[in-house]
């Protein structure tokens, strides 16, 4: 018998289980069985929330990439300067790859370049994160064009520095890891409005 949750409630409990069976498995190795068996729901329940399992893989994607912005941004708001702001959101990201590693693998892994509509939302969310990036600069006369690419820059660093960071097996601490990369990030942001 399936416990009745509220409709969003059990909407969240199926993005945060398709999360997981998608990190492990992609998208053609995962099934919509998969997903509710391990959901502990049927079948019927889950095309309830998603009419198929490329709309239920667009959901987990977009809600990973919405959590992962609103880490970020809470976390560099909540900072006193630019440099705190720096390491405040990069450690925000290293925290939720820590406790989500799924969630990476779900956003930049392999499954999402092979489709486009994919690729794309996977794109979206590293343009997302690197306008947040991009808004926080505060260099007088630097054109949107140098902003954004430099806020798509910082997110291929620490993107780069997150994949290497897992795929090592965590060698150290998240605090640690985002220490590390928020001083070369750091360093190369105050090199630009000199």
């Amino acid at each position: 018998m399936t416990n009745r949750l509220p409709a969003a409630a059990r909407r969240r409990q199926l993005l945060e289980v398709a999360e997981r069976i998608f990190a492990v498995r992609g998208f053609h190795d995962a099934s919509m069985n998969d997903v509710a068996e391990a959901a502990g729901i049927t079948k019927p329940v889950l095309y309830q929330h998603f009419r198929s399992k490329r709309d239920l893989y667009l959901a987990a994607l977009h809600d990973v990439g919405d959590r992962l912005r609103l880490a970020i941004d809470k976390a560099t708001t909540d900072a006193d300067g630019p440099r705190e702001q720096v390491l405040a959101g990069i450690a925000a990201y290293f925290r939720f790859l820590a406790e989500h590693d799924g969630a990476f693998e779900l956003l930049f892994g392999g499954s999402n370049r092979i489709n486009p509509e994919f690729d794309e939302a996977a794109r979206m969310v590293e343009a997302t994160l690197a306008r947040l990036v991009a808004d926080r600069i505060d260099v007088e006369d630097l054109t949107p064009a140098h902003r954004d690419l430099v806020g798509h820059a910082v997110v291929g660093l620490v993107e780069g520095a997150g994949r290497r960071w897992l795929a090592a097996g965590r060698p150290v601490p998240p605090e640690a890891a985002a220490t590390a990369v928020a001083g070369l990030a750091w360093a190369g942001l105050r090199s630009i409005g000199a």
